[in-house]
Formats: C-alpha cells, sequence, structure tokens
C-alpha cells in the first residue's frame, strides 16, 4: 500500500472520522501504534512494525506526526502521507522512547488528555510501561479499537482492492487442485500456490500458508512439511491472497482419492455450519448472531468440544503475524455489522483423537440484505481422481 492508492480525499475524510472520535472520547490527543491504523492514516506499508513507531494525531486540526526508525525514513518521506517525519536510531543505538517525549513536549501532547492504542503485537512492555510512567497512568486512557473500529466498513477504492484480491485466490486455489498429487510433499504444493500467488499479481501475505494432510489434519493452522501425501489423506489448506495489502482469505477441503463416511461426515458438518452462518449475515445483525446459528449446527451434531476457534472475524489490510480485524464473529461480541464490512466464514471442527479436521473458509461483503461471497471458487470437497 502506498499514499498514491487512495485519493487525498479518501485520506482527509479517514482523518477527520479519527479527530471526531478522539474529541468524542474526551481526549486531545492519541498515540497511534498499529501498522494497520498506521496505514489508515498514512497509506504507509514501511516494515518499521518491526521495531517502535508511533503516529501522534489531535483532536483539533494540525499536523500528522510519526516517529518511526530511521531506516525508514526514505520510505514514509516518498510513499506516506506525513505532515511531520521524525525519526530514531540509524546506525547507533537511541531511546525511541527518549525520541518520542521530546516530541511529545514540543507538540504540547504532555500533560493534556491522550488515548493510546495498545496492540496485542508491535508495542514491547517496556516501551509500554515507561510510556505510562511519561504521561501519567491517571490521565492516559487505553482505548485499543478507537481508530480501528473505523477501518472496519471499506470505502469503494478498498473493496475495489478486496475484491481483486479474492479473484487471485481463486487462481490460486485452481494450481493448488492441479498440484494435488500423490507422493508430493505438502511443501511442494505450498509452492506451488505461492508461485500462483506471485506471478498473479498479489504481495505477500501478513500469515503464512497453513496446509495439512493425513494424521495432519487435526491441526488447525498447521504448516506445510516435508510430508508427502498418500492415498486416503483428508486434508485442508487456507491461505490469503493480497492487492495493495488488502487481503482475501480463501480455505478449502481435499482428499486424495476417495474420502471415508467420516471425511464426508464432517465435511458435510462444517458446510453446513457455514451455510447456517451465512444465512444469518446482513447489516444491523449483532455479530453474535451468525456465530450461534454456527454453533449450534455443530452442537446438535454432538462436536462442539471441537469448535477450537471462532466462527469468522473482520478481515483487515494485515500486516505479520496477521489480518484479523477486532470485528469477531464469537461469543459476547458487541459488534453489529455494518453494510461494507467484510468478514470471514470458518467455523471449524478439529478432532484429536481422529486425527481428522475440516474447515471452509470463505470472505463475505456484508450488504443490508446479506451476505455477497467474495470467492468464485466451488466449495465442494476437492477429490483427486
Amino acid at each position: 500500500m502506498s499514499m498514491h492508492d487512495f485519493s487525498f480525499t479518501e485520506f482527509e475524510t479517514r482523518r477527520a472520522r479519527a479527530r471526531e472520535a478522539i474529541g468524542a472520547a474526551g481526549l486531545d490527543w492519541f498515540l497511534v501504534f498499529h501498522p494497520v491504523t498506521i496505514r489508515w492514516l498514512t497509506g504507509s506499508d514501511a516494515k518499521s512494525y518491526q521495531e517502535f513507531q508511533c503516529l501522534l494525531i489531535s483532536a483539533e486540526p494540525g499536523p500528522i506526526t510519526v516517529l518511526t526508525r530511521d531506516g525508514e525514513r526514505n520510505e514514509f518521506r516518498d510513499d506516506a502521507l506525513v505532515d511531520q517525519l521524525h525519526t530514531w536510531g540509524g546506525g547507533e543505538p537511541e531511546d525511541p522512547i527518549a525520541a518520542l517525549t521530546r516530541i511529545a513536549e514540543s507538540l504540547g501532547v504532555t500533560g493534556t488528555r491522550v488515548g493510546m492504542e495498545v496492540p496485542g503485537y508491535y508495542l514491547h512492555p517496556l516501551h509500554y510501561v515507561r510510556i505510562k510512567q511519561h504521561f501519567g497512568d491517571l490521565r492516559l486512557a487505553e482505548m485499543p479499537n478507537l481508530i480501528f473500529d473505523l477501518t472496519l466498513v471499506k470505502s469503494p477504492t478498498e473493496l475495489e482492492y478486496i475484491r481483486e484480491a479474492a479473484r487471485i485466490a481463486d487462481l490460486a486455489m485452481s494450481r493448488f487442485t492441479a498440484s494435488l498429487t500423490e507422493g508430493r510433499s505438502e511443501l511442494e504444493i505450498a509452492g506451488e500456490v505461492y508461485h500462483a500467488l506471485l506471478t498473479s499479481g498479489s504481495g505477500l501475505a501478513a500469515s503464512p500458508i497453513n496446509l495439512v494432510s493425513g494424521e495432519r489434519s487435526c491441526f488447525s493452522h498447521g504448516a506445510p512439511t516435508d510430508r508427502r501425501l498418500r492415498r486416503g489423506d483428508f486434508g485442508n489448506v487456507e491461505y490469503g491472497a493480497t492487492f495493495k495489502r488488502y487481503t482475501s482469505t480463501i480455505g478449502r477441503q481435499f482428499c486424495v482419492g476417495q474420502p471415508t463416511k467420516r471425511m464426508l461426515e464432517l465435511y458435510d458438518l462444517v458446510l453446513r455450519a457455514s451455510d447456517a452462518c451465512l444465512a444469518e449475515i446482513r447489516a444491523g445483525v449483532p455479530a453474535v448472531v451468525p456465530h450461534e446459528a454456527a454453533k449450534r449446527v455443530i452442537d446438535d451434531a454432538g462436536l462442539d468440544h471441537a469448535r477450537v476457534h471462532l466462527s469468522g472475524y473482520g478481515l483487515a489490510p494485515g500486516s505479520p503475524p496477521g489480518w484479523a480485524e477486532p470485528m469477531h464473529l464469537f461469543g459476547g461480541s458487541q459488534y453489529l455489522l455494518q453494510a461494507g464490512m467484510v468478514i470471514t466464514v470458518e467455523p471449524p471442527v478439529f478432532l484429536g483423537d481422529e486425527h481428522l479436521g475440516a474447515r471452509i473458509i470463505d470472505n463475505v461483503l456484508v450488504t443490508n440484505d446479506g451476505a455477497e461471497l467474495l470467492s468464485r471458487y466451488s466449495r465442494d470437497l476437492i477429490v483427486t481422481p
């Protein structure tokens, strides 16, 4: 992604919405650390999340200020919409929090009402503690999703990029299906998928491919290995395609040769659970409703214990290690589905004792009338001759 991928007007709209949310929360300033929200506000796709970075934005109109490591200076300068750029480090070590406090004092942030993101990744605990000490525990409000939640509904341009990512993901699934041959290793087949993705215009996705077969098919997020496919193997593949960093994921179930009755039962179960989930998705519906629909199908089959993770989640233009947004199809979710959200649908069943698992993964666009499937690839069980 780059600032050149969107109009200046779109960035201005995003920033205005962010400032409004900051003010509505009773804050003067907000500290942004998550690469997805920094990218949303500036267009930057720099790998600066590997070290300390911070974007400072006020509730009132004013400059967007970014502090990043010196190695990313040129990329931010040329590809990001930033008003004031500061860097730390370089050829010699430097304390990034000391640099942040100097910037905060020069901007008049210190002593005001400040909020901050606390992402699951991207902010070292020692940096977190020192930031709290500098700004003061009583004046510093932790609001992890204040800006992230503004990104959940996608703009027309964002949806255009996501649709292109979905098209590329479909192409790679065709290559995957053609590559399923007895005797080939999981790694060889994963290589075919990556070759198809990259030569079709995808960037590298934020999370690596999951590919499991045979006795490994009970692994819900297993990486490909040198295990070679054998006749009778049941398996699962999941990967993401990206276009200008916007991600589309897809997951399909396969069998080398004819599946057993139990394999067909598990596949049919997750298909029915996915369909039940899809049937409940539309704007205005609480996010727990489609989740509960999928859960009921699996529970009625006596396999709720095998439902090892959520039924779906919002899909972000991800940064390693993942692409999930804070909106989850999960018990206790407080989110309401809105038109323009893009979410995954993937209720699973993984049975360790049987060394079997099944999951179908699709992305959908939430509309006022229902869920629009973004992938065109068949959801049928992939069966090799």
